[in-house]
């Protein structure tokens, strides 16, 4: 059988530390989250490689971020124990499980009825009291329960909606990959007022979230 604590033990020495994750929280977190548990049973002993893993059916687009790029941009969003903070495109629940670790509280947000099904089951029975699982139209956030003090877009985008920007407190931030492939680039927002401004994080490739596409140009 598969020691999954000593392939995450790896994961965390030879993936993340050797990428510039230095943020403690973010390693324990990180080494305590059963990565394996959040991906089909099928792909559970390759959980901890550092590549894109498939989630969802046969058909979907949809993966679990590399480790070492999600760790990357979880440390760029410099999330504090008493943040609020929104996961967009919550998935099986990965990301909003170890950001659960350093937030106060966590609203994760999927429109995938099978992937928010899989989320909520999987965070119950690991415990985890401080996340909740809401559905809806990614693209357009979750107003409901905001603003919050962090966003966090658990994948790629093309174009960054203001709907998201819009729910993020004064003093703020969002973090997300914006661009295709090796053109990624992942970003960090700041909010000041009604005023964002972003700046460069690293690069990044990331698959793309539903909904985030450019609109199609009109080319003569």
């Amino acid at each position: 059988m598969t020691d999954f604590s000593q392939s995450r033990r790896k994961m965390v020495d030879n993936q993340l530390r050797t990428n510039d994750v230095t943020d403690h929280r973010i390693l324990d977190a990180m080494e305590l989250v059963p990565r394996e548990r959040f991906v089909p049973a099928s792909k559970r002993t390759v959980a901890y490689i550092d590549e894109d893993l498939p989630i969802g059916s046969a058909d979907s687009t949809r993966v679990l971020m590399k480790p070492h790029i999600f760790g990357k941009l979880v440390q760029l969003a410099e999330i504090r124990e008493g943040d609020v903070v929104l996961v967009v495109g919550a998935g099986t629940g990965y990301g909003t499980a170890v950001i659960s670790k350093l937030a106060a509280s966590v609203v994760a947000l999927e429109e995938d009825e099978d992937l928010a099904k899989t989320a909520t089951e999987v965070l119950m029975d690991l415990g985890i009291e401080n996340a909740v699982v809401v559905d809806g139209p990614l693209a357009a956030g979750y107003a409901a329960e905001g603003p919050y003090d962090v966003i966090f877009v658990d994948g790629a985008v093309e174009v960054l909606p203001e709907a998201l920007l819009d729910q993020v407190k004064s003093g703020g931030r969002l973090a997300v990959v914006e661009g295709k492939g090796g053109a990624g680039v992942a970003k960090l927002y700041q909010k000041s007022g009604e005023a964002a401004s972003s700046r460069f994080g690293f690069n990044a490739s990331v698959g793309l979230l539903p909904g985030f596409e450019k609109a199609a140009e009109f080319v003569f």
